[in-house]
């Protein structure tokens, strides 16, 4: 029998391509499992606009933005946005449509958890909470901090992307009521394209980002991935592949600039992209290159990024720094883990000798383990759907 399903996301506060990408391949995922699936925001945080470059208190560009994402992804009438942070005005879908469905979807997935609905006064059913980036909320919670233990409350059930947390070699403790550990939902058909266009090996990410550091068991874990970068920084000297780093050139210093372009990293702005290109982007590049959070890789919670799940939907091998996720997930063939620069160096190399193969074994592993269809059908069965 169809449920009715919202997804709940932060697509038009944040409105970055990756973001979009992220919280639609759900709504459109349980779509095609022939369910009957809605879009909704009600975070009271301003929303970013890039036009202006700030958090604005108005929504002009945020709803303009959501509804032409929502009709790319084919929900131009399946979508909501509540002005939390200011008159609490309903668009897209009437306040009263809107609110009753919240209150009687047979489930309401939280994507990131960034939304507080009970402080909003919003009424829920059963709300799920899709912990995609793991750590941070996991050891505030351990450590009883208020905001987080309200945030994870609030919740029914949890289901997070580290599939190594629980296991033995993760260290890091469950949140409660975790009931699934998935993979992000990659449409398929979305990303099935040519060969690539591009020599280069691309991700796209912030090279610098502060505020989200832990201490967790005396140990401090970082956030920013440029702790991680600069591990390897002059792998470009050391490999013929070129790679390219697609970043916030406006937030980059000049240090870190001339760091990156001194060792062989090319850069281009990622600011421009918009959900369009940035698939495009994606699937010109030959393959991507990236590392991961310290905090993820010490920790080994198995979180892998659901940017590099598309890579992988659109056939481009990915090199990633593990993070626990190679006792899951099959590498070597089309997905390479590293901790050294040697293995890295050994997967360019192996990639190169056929690129083919490894084009194909990418693309296998996304229909295996990141197809929609079967994410999210795992996903309902592990909540009892």
């Amino acid at each position: 029998m169809p449920l009715r399903i919202v997804v709940l996301g932060n697509v038009a506060c944040e409105p970055y391509p990756g973001i979009a990408w992220q919280a639609m391949q759900y709504a459109v995922g349980f779509q095609r499992l022939g369910h009957d699936a809605f879009y909704f925001e009600t975070s009271s945080s301003w929303p970013y606009d890039p036009v202006r470059k700030s958090r604005v208190n108005t929504s002009a560009y945020a709803i303009s933005y959501l509804a032409q994402v929502a009709e790319l992804f084919g929900f131009s009438d399946r979508w909501a946005y509540r002005r939390s942070y200011g008159d609490k005005a309903w668009f897209g879908m009437d306040r009263e449509s809107a609110e009753e469905l919240l209150a009687h979807a047979d489930v309401v997935f939280s994507i990131t958890g960034s939304t507080r609905l009970a402080e909003e006064g919003l009424e829920v059913g059963r709300l799920v909470y899709v912990c995609t980036d793991p750590v941070v909320h996991e050891v505030r919670f351990a450590q009883d901090d208020e905001d987080v233990r309200t945030l994870v409350e609030e919740h029914d059930d949890v289901v997070t992307f580290g599939l190594n947390i629980g296991n033995s070699d993760c260290s890091l403790p469950p949140l409660p009521h975790l009931r699934a550990k998935t993979c992000q939902p990659v449409v398929l058909d979305l990303w099935q394209t040519g060969p690539p266009t591009k020599r280069e090996f691309t991700t796209v990410g912030n090279w610098r980002q502060d505020g989200r550091d832990t201490v967790f068991e005396g140990n401090a874990y970082y956030w920013s991935k440029h702790r991680e970068y600069l591990k390897f920084i002059d792998l470009p000297k050391r490999t013929t592949e070129p790679l390219e780093l697609a970043t916030g050139l406006v937030r980059l210093s000049t240090d870190d600039s001339n760091l990156l372009k001194s060792n062989g990293w090319r850069l281009t702005d990622s600011h421009p992209l918009n959900v369009c290109s940035y698939r495009d982007y994606l699937q010109s590049s030959r393959g991507e290159f990236t590392v991961a959070k310290d905090a993820n890789v010490r920790l080994k919670t198995g979180w892998f990024s659901d940017r590099s799940a598309c890579y992988l939907a659109a056939g481009r091998p990915v090199i990633t720094q593990d993070t626990g996720f190679s006792t899951i997930l099959p590498t070597g063939e089309g997905l390479f883990a590293f901790n050294t620069m040697d293995e890295i160096l050994a997967a360019f190399e192996a990639i190169e000798c056929d690129y083919e193969r490894h084009s194909r074994a990418a693309r296998d592993i996304a229909e295996e383990y990141f197809k929609a269809e079967t994410v999210l059908a795992r996903l309902l069965s592990d909540l009892e759907l």
